[in-house]
């Protein structure tokens, strides 16, 4: 437990500011992704690689998705931070720059992240990781992605000729923070609103509520929220660790009694500041940050 309290404090004690810039992503699809609306850097969902030093790998890979309400993207607090705090684990990290609305409405975004999760898995042995060790995590709406890609995957297509395409696009865990979950009564009414329009299909909304879509094959989950977050109800939480537990898929929950929204990290904030080392822990229990660097 020690030394996962010191590598976080050594982490914020280096500052951000001193920080290099983010590492160059590498697009999804370098022919043009399918469904694209234009040329423009918003029409190019991408990936990029935050790598940990041959030897000091645990194999483990988290593929980052930053809130934005499904309309931006904060790439530095909830994706540049996050990655780099990953990386003091020794935990690999891919920050997904997905497509937005309200010009892409799903299953757009979804197919950005479940093609992130393929080629990471892909390319495993390139990046020295374990294939059935890939986690995707998310934030806000970022978190209400990571728990469609967790919901909604498939084993891949044995037959395409992209090898890419072959691969499951399951996560084998996921970590949501703060997430959008549910479009119902709870809901995040901007984030339904540019990811699936003004008047959705009832039946697309409940298939986005992702509380109820939760299986047995729903992969290992940890959530962390507070009680007054007043963007996104901590009801999102709440309801998706209970559907968690109901379907027998092992589960964590955090929920802080204070807290605004959108904290990330959270390092100015003594009690909040926390919740990391509750994440390394829950990774440790399950074994995914062993010492068998890589």
């Amino acid at each position: 437990m020690r030394r996962y309290f010191l590598s976080f404090a050594l982490f914020l004690g280096a500052g951000f500011a001193q920080t290099p810039a983010m590492p160059k992503a590498d697009l999804l699809w370098p022919a043009g992704a399918p469904g694209a609306q234009g040329t423009e850097d918003i029409d190019k969902p991408s990936l990029a690689p935050y790598l940990v030093p041959a030897g000091r790998g645990t194999g483990t890979a988290v593929i980052v998705c930053p809130g934005g309400g499904y309309s931006g993207l904060s790439m530095d607090k909830e994706g540049d931070q996050i990655a780099r705090w990953l990386n003091s684990l020794g935990v690999t990290a891919f920050v997904l720059k997905y497509r937005l609305g309200p010009k892409y409405h799903h299953p757009v975004e979804l197919g950005d992240a479940q093609r992130a999760i393929r080629t990471v898995r892909s390319q495993a042995s390139e990046y020295r990781l374990l294939p059935d060790r890939i986690g995707i995590m998310g934030f806000s709406a970022g978190g209400h992605l990571a728990s469609t890609a967790g919901t909604h995957f498939d084993a891949g297509d044995a037959g395409s000729s992209d090898p890419i395409d072959r691969m499951s696009s399951r996560p084998d865990f996921l970590v949501l923070c703060y997430p959008v979950i549910s479009f119902g009564t709870f809901a995040h009414q901007g984030s339904k609103r540019n990811l699936i329009g003004e008047t959705p299909d009832p039946k697309l909304v409940e298939s986005l509520s992702n509380e109820t879509q939760v299986t047995a094959q729903t992969p290992p989950t940890f959530l962390f929220h507070t009680t007054t977050d007043a963007s996104v109800p901590v009801e999102n939480s709440v309801m998706f660790y209970a559907a968690l537990r109901k379907a027998g898929v092992p589960a964590e929950l955090h929920i802080y009694e204070r807290g605004p929204h959108g904290v990330g990290l959270a390092q100015t904030d003594e009690a909040l500041s926390t919740w990391p080392a509750r994440l390394a822990d829950w990774l440790r229990v399950r074994g995914l940050l062993n010492s068998a660097a890589r």
